[in-house]
């Protein structure tokens, strides 16, 4: 990464970070992963019920790992060798664990989170249930301002998304969003969080780096 870069990521990374504060989130911005993977870490209490959201990024980062590493109660529906029953009651325990951590789709420079799900549970726990959310983001999810992150999602993310999950939808196809009426649409719920919600301390975390879709 050049100096360039480093300073631009670091110029809109701190910008977003005191949107983010102003509406109420805690909000951090580190340069690389290895120290963003430190602070997350030390967010989470000893004996703590972990939830882990469907998250490319939290994985990019080891922090699935680590938390195993720790050997507390971790709730990760993306395990393998689970059935689907075992997966939905997974999905259930992370609306009420401890602490519940993802990712997003986009975060604007205003400070806003903007998310589109297939099934809800993600954004579901990001709103309520679990005392302490954390979300985690690369600098790539950082779009001006709310049309723009939805214009990011539909048209990158989700493809993305389709493709790694094998849905066969226009936009697994083309690369771009069609407002499909495919059964396996994976734009169902979309939410745009504003402030932090009243009853969950939210902690958004964002990285230097690209990171995830």
């Amino acid at each position: 990464m050049t100096n360039i870069i480093f300073d631009y990521n670091n110029k809109i990374g701190e910008k977003a970070v005191k949107a983010f504060e102003k509406n109420g989130f805690s909000a951090k911005y580190f340069s690389n992963r290895e120290e963003a993977l430190k602070y997350i870490l030390d967010l989470i209490p000893k004996n703590s019920t972990v939830g882990l959201g469907g998250s490319v990024t939290i994985r990019e980062i080891g922090l699935d790992a680590e938390l195993e590493k720790r050997g507390l109660t971790l709730y990760n529906h993306w395990r393998k060798g689970i059935s689907a029953e075992e997966r939905k009651d997974i999905l259930k325990a992370q609306q009420t664990c401890d602490v519940f951590i993802t990712s997003s789709n986009a975060l604007t420079l205003d400070g806003k989170i903007v998310n589109i799900d297939a099934t809800g549970n993600r954004v579901a726990a990001m709103i309520f249930g679990p005392s302490k959310v954390i979300i985690v983001c690369g600098i790539n999810k950082l779009t001006e301002n709310v049309d723009l992150a939805l214009k990011r999602i539909k048209n990158e993310a989700s493809p993305k998304n389709a493709i790694r999950l094998n849905r066969q939808t226009p936009c697994a196809q083309t690369g771009t969003c069609a407002d499909c009426q495919s059964q396996d649409r994976i734009c169902c719920v979309t939410t745009i969080i504003e402030k932090q919600p009243i009853l969950t301390e939210t902690h958004v975390i964002i990285i230097g780096e690209p990171l995830g879709y």
